[in-house]
């Protein structure tokens, strides 16, 4: 997807960056929160990453029950592993064989931020969120992902109210590996749907960089 750098930077963002220490000053000023609960809500934030929906994805992986259980009911399952969802709504959609499934937030960018962290640039913007409506598949190709004309593609669109996760399909390769490691394979843009999880030979390029 194209950056849109300059529209996430200068005048703009400044304006907005003001508008909320303003908001938040007010805030602290008329007794409605403390600066202590504005920097413990901040640390909650911080803490939630896409490690906490690659948690659960590698649990559905080897675990069976727990797979059903979370396609059941997602908010339950997160809630099973640690992962608070602050009532959230969680819907889980697998990927299979025959179906890809990738999410959106259609009218702003609504995103499970409690499962994933804070949502890439790209998500939120406006070329995002009408293209994959359209022309998915088109989306797909620029991450580099390619999707068979003979897979179904189907895009879910978030709510207020709801959010999705995808449970990507398990490499192949993986038989034996242990629930941390398979974590690994899992990536934020994997679980959004717009690539696949990393093959077990990506994750040993990565490893032998990181060396």
């Amino acid at each position: 997807m194209t950056d849109h750098a300059h529209l996430r930077h200068g005048v703009k963002d400044n304006h907005y960056k003001r508008l909320a220490i303003a908001v938040r000053e007010l805030l602290i000023e008329k007794g409605v929160v403390t600066e202590d609960e504005i920097a413990t809500f901040m640390a909650r934030m911080d803490a939630r990453s896409p490690e906490l929906g690659a948690r659960m994805v590698a649990r559905a992986w080897v675990d069976p029950e727990y797979k059903k259980r979370m396609l059941a009911d997602g908010s339950a399952a997160a809630e099973e592993l640690g992962i608070a969802v602050d009532g959230t709504l969680l819907v889980v959609v697998e990927n299979t064989e025959d179906v890809h499934n990738l999410f959106v937030c259609t009218l702003c960018s609504c995103y499970p931020r409690t499962i994933l962290g804070l949502p890439p640039d790209w998500y939120k913007g406006r070329e995002y969120r009408s293209r994959v409506i359209n022309e998915p598949r088109a989306v797909l190709r620029e991450f580099g992902t390619d999707i068979a004309d003979g897979i179904e593609l189907r895009v879910h669109d978030s709510t207020a109210d709801m959010r999705y996760l995808i449970l990507p399909q398990r490499p192949a390769g993986t038989e034996g590996w242990s629930e941390d490691r398979l974590a690994k394979l899992v990536t934020r843009d994997s679980m959004i749907g717009v690539s696949l999880p990393l093959r077990p030979d990506q994750l040993d390029q990565l490893e032998h960089a990181a060396e």
